[in-house]
């Protein structure tokens, strides 16, 4: 029995989340049952997302429909679950699809559409659901000037079910945006709902020289059958919303009547108006236009006009627009919103021809009102034509740059959307609530005692406060967190591509991150910060750190990631732009990055990121990552391709660990344990640094005798899959082993290296981050005093800076963590910064945190 809670809000009208279980404990077609805090038995459905290597269940997912929240819910394995009285259904007739949540039927079908029409009660509320679109051939002008958009809809090439009922159904359209653009909408419908939730994800694929995407946005038809003065538009600002009618009836020079006025404003039907009004109803001009557009993180205009050909009208505007709209009266409308509309900016709401019978809504993901989008790099080259060149580059603003190499194609980003069919017009609290609950979607949660008892995920454990040097490493974990919270808003880190990055490094002089310089900029998972977060959320279950890591996952996942052309499956490096950098590695496309969501939400896009990755080792037939460096004369080669036995080969373990508990597949298991294998028998396993890969079999060449190490090797959740591996106890021979070597000898003293390996090892840096392998070590060790020495070692060297090569990390040399107030006219407006931090930095020392004090606290010496 598991006890299921609210992360923050609950969720009322279909709600899908994941749930762990203790390996044996579940085994596969064991029914679940779902009952509330009183008792009662919920309609749940129910699937398997992973398994243990033993068959059992590793972790499931449940769905439940719309209907009043309880506080808490019980989940039962082993029991049949509950029925829902009015399921939701799909059917397919002559090509068509008709989806039935029992409140409204979707109708599904034809090539330019996502939805034909959307029914409430057998009365229709809106019909042809489309993506829209607008392509330029040259960028927007700096001063003005006349350039041609191209109108597009979405066309639709594939329709597939995923999930048929009884509780939730979800419909997955696969298409183009006209002739490029290539996008998956998924449709989440729930028994009992209102409210449909629409993920659009779409791959850029055009040329950045030539293609400027002007606007993107999904639109509607909706039915508008009451009288001018009926006619209800609804528009979220930061709290509430702007009540608009189409004709209005309040402020006029003659009073239609208290209780007309009252209706209107309330969204319900007039009624019999005045006659000194009703005779004049014609006079009174009819808005048949509408827009809210967001066009930065502190900003939306508001704004309408009678029709085309006449002049805009300025609404009071305001900062913060919720994103969410409604359109219709009191026999229906439609309600429309964009989840993170002004963190996404820039955005737009529009609703046109409400004085006809039939009004146009439009959910603008790029606003047609901004600048087209513009993806091409940001500088010429410099001069950096061969790889001497380029790594001068490096030297001076740490850019990996290569020409070509900076290209946006095959970049994503995913939107999370909502349509709500209503029979009237919501009242203002009614809307707001629906407006937070999509920004803010329900979700149920485990608590983190439930989820460590699992024993999934590898190394964390629950916050510890026990002794004073317990509680100071926990209050330096809150403040990194709250930091990086804080500089997201200072710093407004939002924007179409930029939201849910991170900077990589601060810059005091400017007193600002160094957004502009190089490879320092946006971070795209240097160091892993997604591991840090989600490691950080489940040890505490703070909603605030599930939100951001989430809000990283969507980011990193798609926009740091190639989906498709030359460099398909691999991430880039950090740079000025998400893309820029020419390192495109498997260490950014990280499998162990996006499991955390997956499992959690059982989110299908971040099941297809992790399905991009079925076969992650052909990427490096894709492009060599030490090409630049390297003194031999290797070119990829099938049969003997070389693998990093750090970033890259934790990757590929990463994805196919993930693969194969997913979805069974022999493949990526053979793979994982095979090369594990290989690892083990190689004469210095891990520290020889890099091995050779057959394709074909899958298999590394274990003749190789060298002993390499990177200090990146372990920073890109290497520790954090090998502890996975060596805990489900696969039985492979020598892995173990060649592990904790790693682990003991990367930090050990030179002599220690030297009478194990024949030498000492150079370029040992990040000392703070690696003392988690040597904490790792001391946990796996028999023998107590070997442990105590190890433990006592990995809290030196946590908290200490010596002996490190390469780098310094300015959070070691720091006594007091505290920000400071910066202010005057040096600075464009005042800020709190903490100039010792940077993202590497907080990266690895939070993640070096959770595990010390889970492995090794009770050895932490008092302070």
């Amino acid at each position: 029995m598991t006890v299921l809670r609210w992360l923050d809000r609950p969720g009322e009208q279909g709600v899908t989340w994941g749930v762990p279980w203790t390996r044996g404990q579940v085994r596969p077609g064991t029914p679940f049952a779902l009952s509330d805090a009183a008792g009662r038995d919920v309609p749940v459905q129910s699937w398997v997302t992973a398994t243990w290597p033993d068959g059992s269940v590793k972790w499931s997912a449940h769905a439940v429909g719309a209907g009043p929240a309880a506080e808490w819910y019980r989940l039962e394995p082993g029991r049949e679950p509950a029925v829902p009285g009015t399921p939701v259904t799909v059917t397919r007739e002559d090509g068509v699809l008709r989806v039935d949540t029992g409140v409204v039927t979707w109708t599904i079908g034809g090539r330019s559409t996502l939805a034909r029409s959307i029914a409430r009660g057998g009365r229709e509320i809106a019909r042809d659901v489309r993506l829209v679109s607008l392509r330029q051939r040259e960028p927007t002008p700096d001063e003005g000037g006349t350039v041609a958009r191209e109108q597009a809809t979405g066309l639709v090439e594939r329709v597939t079910v995923e999930q048929d009922g009884p509780v939730r159904a979800v419909v997955r359209l696969e298409g183009r945006h006209g002739d490029w653009l290539p996008f998956t909408v998924r449709l989440y419908f729930h028994a009992g709902a209102e409210h449909v939730r629409i993920m659009h994800t779409f791959v850029w694929d055009g040329d950045p020289e030539r293609d400027f995407l002007a606007g993107l946005g999904l639109r509607a038809d909706v039915v508008m059958r009451d009288e001018l003065h009926d006619r209800h538009i609804r528009l979220a600002g930061g709290h509430g919303f702007h009540t608009e009618a189409v004709r209005g009836l309040t402020g006029l020079r003659r009073d239609p009547g208290r209780s007309a006025r009252r209706a209107q404003v309330e969204g319900r039907a007039a009624g019999e108006l005045h006659p000194d009004v009703a005779s004049r109803l014609h006079l009174i001009p009819a808005w048949n236009d509408h827009t809210l557009d967001q066009g930065g993180a502190d900003g939306y205009t508001l704004r309408k006009r009678t029709g085309e050909g006449h002049a805009w009208v300025t609404a009071p505007s305001g900062t913060r627009s919720a994103g969410y709209g409604y359109a219709g009266g009191p026999s229906g409308g439609l309600a429309f919103g964009l989840r993170d509309f002004w963190r996404l900016h820039p955005t737009r709401l529009d609703v046109r021809n409400a004085a006809t019978g039939l009004a146009t809504v439009t959910v603008w993901l790029w606003s047609p009102s901004a600048p087209a989008m513009d993806v091409r790099f940001y500088h010429d080259g410099l001069g950096q034509d061969t790889f001497a060149e380029q790594l001068e580059g490096l030297e001076i603003t740490y850019e990996d740059y290569e020409p070509g190499f900076g290209d946006a194609r095959g970049v994503a980003r995913t939107h999370e959307l909502g349509l709500r069919a209503h029979d009237g017009t919501p009242g203002a609290a009614e809307l707001a609530a629906h407006a937070a609950a999509l920004n803010e979607p329900g979700l149920l949660t485990c608590a983190p005692e439930r989820v460590r008892a699992a024993g999934v995920f590898g190394v964390w454990g629950l916050p510890d406060r026990s002794t004073p040097a317990h509680a100071e490493i926990e209050d330096r974990l809150d403040f990194l967190f709250d930091l990086y919270v804080r500089e997201r808003e200072q710093r407004r880190w939002y924007g179409f591509w930029d939201y849910g990055d991170v900077m990589h490094t601060y810059d005091p002089d400017r007193h600002t991150w160094r957004y502009d310089v190089g490879g320092y900029a946006w971070d795209n998972s240097e160091l892993s910060p997604d591991l840090w977060l989600w490691l950080q959320y489940l040890r505490t279950g703070r909603a605030d750190v599930f939100r951001f890591a989430e809000a990283m996952t969507r980011h990193t996942g798609e926009v740091d990631v190639h989906h498709l052309g030359r460099w398909k499956g691999l991430g880039s490096r950090h740079n000025v732009q998400h893309w820029g950098c020419s390192c495109k590695q498997v260490r950014i496309s990280n499998a162990a990055y996006r499991r955390f969501h997956y499992y959690l939400t059982a989110d299908e896009r971040t099941g297809d990121l992790l399905d991009e990755l079925s076969a992650p080792e052909e990427t490096f037939l894709a492009v060599d990552p030490l090409r630049k460096v390297r003194e031999d004369a290797y070119t990829p080669d099938p049969s003997a391709l070389s693998v990093g036995l750090g970033t890259d080969w934790g990757a590929l373990a990463a994805a196919w660990l993930t693969r194969w508990e997913r979805h069974g597949d022999e493949r990526a298991r053979d793979r994982l344990l095979g090369t594990m294998a290989d690892i083990g028998a190689l004469p210095h396993g891990f520290l020889t640094g890099e091995a050779r890969l057959d394709l074909a079999t899958g298999r590394f060449d274990t003749g190789r005798d060298a002993v390499s190490v990177s200090h990146l090797s372990a920073l890109f959740g290497l520790p954090e899959i090998c502890a996975e591996l060596i805990a489900l106890d696969l039985g492979v021979p020598g892995f173990e082993r060649a592990w904790l070597d790693y682990c003991r000898l990367y930090l050990a003293p030179p002599e220690r290296q030297e009478a194990e390996l024949g030498r000492r090892l150079s370029g040992i840096s990040l000392v703070q981050a690696h003392s988690r392998l040597t904490a790792y070590a001391a946990a796996r060790t028999g023998d107590a005093e070997q442990a105590a020495e190890l433990a006592a070692w990995a809290w030196r060297k946590f908290f200490l800076d010596e002996g490190d090569q390469l780098n310094n990390n300015p959070l070691q040399r720091e006594p007091e963590w505290r920000l400071t107030l910066v202010d005057g006219p040096h600075v464009p407006h005042p800020v709190h910064e903490a100039p010792f931090v940077g993202t590497n930095g907080a990266a690895q020392y939070a993640l070096a945190a959770v595990h010390n004090l889970a492995l090794i606290g009770g050895h932490l010496p008092r302070r």
